[in-house]
């Protein structure tokens, strides 16, 4: 008999189902027996903490209440972004409010957005730029969406959504109301949005807006859940609230938006949003979206290339994992894996449910790959929050990060399972994964309730670091201090013809170890934002032989004999 793992322990919906011992536990893994093979050599990979001396003094505060609002343990994204040109990535951290108001009623809920000094530290540079928020923000995305040159923001949230336009000063203004941005649906009012992202889904070089919603809340909307004979509460499963549409907006390219979710599709579908994705699966020329969602069946959106969506998460294999289950879906990156030119999907979720990778065969169909590639048993006791596909030691192969933490903070005390965890990076041996998170410094090691996490090169230094809020405590900066001396090349996409960042476009580079593929994005894990940067490591090769970039306008460009090691800066022929 085989014995089902709780798909969402951690929302107390069931019993752990670890009353059968360890033993039988472990019965219940028979497709992890192919994986149980000696671990293969990879390059080491190291973070260090620099937050106590980079002058990043972010604390994350969700005003957690004994209530246990189900908004509490969601917060909050982080952005890396480059705000005032200086080529040195800066960064922007997302806040919660104070509950019940859901007013940022002091300084310790606001946003924070800190400029990078290029010397291993930080300024916070929040009140000058105006860009504190309002409400109880959830998640952050950065671009450049009215193609001038300098890098935006879209702060989503439970109560309020806000467009903040890049003065060019130093400076921002809140633009939500005349852009049309705000997240007010026709018929629920302002739903409780969990992230966003920037995408050009009709490639007239301009980027439309994908704003995630997670499920229908109010203060009044709370019910009890825990234990009726102590009171204690604990939060709620998501089966206690209903499913939300995701929305959709048009850039109209004179600074204002529409609201195309219903016209598009996109609203047709009600889930419990949580990851969002981009990347073209199909290689059709067309951006297409990914929503990992919280105990509901994911979604993905093949864009149509007319302005429209279908929904083909089950007739692709991403609806559901291998086992049939809809998983407590949480972070997710949409990158090219094994460097076979198709972007694979990986998806973080809840302990006892294991992570997910699923691989693109053919830009047809996916195959969840999580128990061949050794994730499955890599992960199982870890609860991941947001991820990213990025190659930490500069090999050739791109890498899978985890920041983990449990969403229950009373599930030590009931169910003997951590709440504060140790992040993860799983080193990428051609396809079959090494959990190499124990030598990757004691800093990297420090349990904490981990929340968003983005990724970029802060020093230019040519390696990816992570940047990491975390619930109640200072944020985690980890910079990537990896030995080996591998070489890299990061590039920087200006369009002209496409949008100004080049989002959506595809890279394909050759070196003589071979041939990588990536694509431009800053929609990354949970509610955050990426470096719109693209990073390659080389290994020991110093020359790039070629870098084909595949524009969303259509035109194609080639570069040869690029030496390694420098940020690349590759404009868009054409107007």
């Amino acid at each position: 008999m085989k014995l089902r793992l709780p798909r969402h322990p951690g929302w107390f919906r069931a019993a752990l189902i670890f009353a059968a011992s360890i033993g039988a536990f472990a019965a219940v893994l028979p497709r992890h027996k192919n994986v149980e093979l000696p671990a293969p050599h990879v390059a080491p990979v190291e973070l260090k903490n620099i937050g106590p001396t980079s002058g990043v003094r972010f604390v994350l505060d969700n005003s957690a209440t004994p209530h246990k609002y189900q908004i509490e343990p969601m917060v909050a994204g982080v952005a890396v972004f480059d705000y005032n040109r200086d080529g040195l990535p800066d960064l922007y951290f997302v806040n919660g409010a104070r509950i019940p108001e859901l007013q940022k009623s002091g300084p310790e809920y606001s946003n924070r957005l800190y400029r990078n000094n290029g010397d291993g530290t930080f300024t916070d540079v929040t009140e000058q730029a105006g860009v504190a928020g309002e409400g109880y923000s959830m998640g952050v995305a950065a671009a450049d969406y009215d193609n001038d040159g300098w890098e935006d923001l879209y702060v989503a949230g439970v109560n309020r959504n806000i467009l903040y336009h890049n003065n060019r000063d130093g400076t921002f203004t809140d633009v939500t109301a005349h852009a049309g941005v705000a997240g007010i649906d026709p018929q629920r009012g302002k739903t409780w949005s969990i992230g966003a992202g920037w995408f050009d889904y009709d490639n007239d070089g301009w980027l439309d807006l994908f704003v995630v919603d997670y499920c229908v809340w109010g203060l009044d909307k709370d019910p009890f859940c825990g234990s009726s004979l102590t009171g204690r509460r604990v939060y709620c499963h998501p089966s206690k609230f209903g499913p939300l549409p995701n929305h959709l907006f048009h850039n109209n390219h004179d600074g204002t938006f529409m609201d195309v979710s219903g016209s598009s599709g996109i609203s047709q579908q009600l889930g419990k949003g949580m990851g969002l994705a981009f990347a073209d699966y199909d290689d059709d020329g067309f951006t297409d979206v990914f929503v990992a969602n919280d105990t509901t069946r994911n979604f993905l959106f093949h864009n149509n290339g007319n302005g429209t969506f279908s929904e083909v998460g089950l007739q692709t294999g991403v609806a559901f994992n291998g086992d049939g289950a809809a998983l407590s879906f949480m972070g997710a990156d949409f990158r090219d894996v094994d460097n076979d030119g198709l972007p694979d999907l990986f998806i973080t979720a809840i302990s006892n449910e294991t992570f997910t990778y699923f691989h693109n065969l053919g830009g047809r169909l996916f195959e969840d790959l999580t128990p061949q590639s050794g994730l499955s048993r890599l992960s199982v006791f870890m609860s991941g929050w947001s991820d990213g596909i990025y190659d930490l030691n500069n090999d050739g192969w791109k890498d899978l990060v985890a920041v983990n933490s449990h969403v229950n903070d009373n599930i030590e005390m009931e169910m003997n399972v951590p709440f504060k965890q140790k992040n993860a990076v799983f080193a990428n041996a051609h396809g079959r994964f090494v959990d190499v998170s124990a030598n990757a410094g004691e800093d990297f090691q420090s349990a904490a309730a981990h929340r968003g996490a983005a990724f970029g090169d802060l020093f230019n230094d040519g390696k990816v670091d992570v940047v990491v809020s975390v619930l109640g405590s200072p944020a985690e900066m980890f910079r990537n201090v990896s030995p080996g001396g591998a070489h890299w090349l990061t590039v920087k996409t200006v369009g002209t013809r496409s949008n100004r960042d080049g989002i959506g476009a595809k890279l394909r580079l050759e070196s003589a170890s071979g041939v990588q593929y990536n694509h431009v994005t800053t929609s990354v894990g949970y509610a955050s934002s990426s470096d719109v940067r693209v990073h390659f490591g080389l290994g020991p090769d110093t020359l790039v032989k070629s870098l084909e970039i595949r524009w969303p306008s259509g035109l194609r460009q080639e570069l040869h004999d690029i030496p390694a090691d420098q940020v690349l800066t590759v404009v868009e022929p054409g107007r």
